[in-house]
């Protein structure tokens, strides 16, 4: 049995593998999964959807995911960020250093569980954080990589474990924070 996503926002539907690992959705198939990541890769209209399980609340996945402190940690291409805001929102901008050079960057559109951003003033990924029903201390987070850039994908899974890592070990050490925050976007029916 496949799990749903139901995307609101443009009305499309995407199905997740029941089991994590390396299966094909039957739109997008990257063969076999480098170092045995568990993210998954869907083909959502002109962006490739790469996506990880997180065992923790949505609202905890999309306060790391916006925190620009913590991209470092998470984010291999990413080695220093410099902006005056700690927490993305529309119109953050600030640089990011990648492979020894600055690069800007600017935050196009956010809300709770959402942002999109333009490095170098060309448009790049796009994050989300999805919720599944009924599962208030579980969330998928969402790195959407456009169909132009799909050499790309292979960095933004081994993002998503290095932020499932991150996420889930500081989850453990502060059982009991993040609420499973219900703003509007993208549930996962499981």
């Amino acid at each position: 049995m496949c799990r749903l996503n139901c995307d609101e926002t443009v009305g499309r539907i995407v199905t997740f593998p029941p089991r994590l690992g390396c299966e094909s959705d039957g739109r997008f198939d990257l063969g076999a999964c480098d170092e045995g990541s568990p993210s998954t890769v869907v083909r959502e209209g002109a962006t490739l959807a790469v996506g990880r399980d997180v065992a923790v609340a949505p609202a905890v996945a999309a306060e790391r995911l916006r925190d620009t402190r913590a991209w470092p940690d998470w984010g291999p291409a990413i080695d220093a960020v410099e902006s005056d805001d700690r927490y993305v929102t529309r119109g953050t901008t600030g640089r990011v250093r990648v492979a020894g050079g600055w690069v800007p960057f600017r935050v196009t559109a956010c809300n709770d569980r959402r942002w999109d951003w333009q490095v170098a003033g060309i448009p790049a990924t796009g994050h989300r954080v999805d919720r599944y029903a009924g599962e208030p201390d579980r969330s998928r987070v969402v790195v959407e990589v456009p169909l132009v850039a799909a050499w790309y994908v292979p960095v933004c899974r081994r993002a998503l474990d290095r932020f499932a890592a991150l996420v889930e070990e500081r989850g453990s050490e502060e059982s009991g924070e993040g609420s499973g925050g219900r703003a509007a976007g993208t549930d996962v029916d499981g």
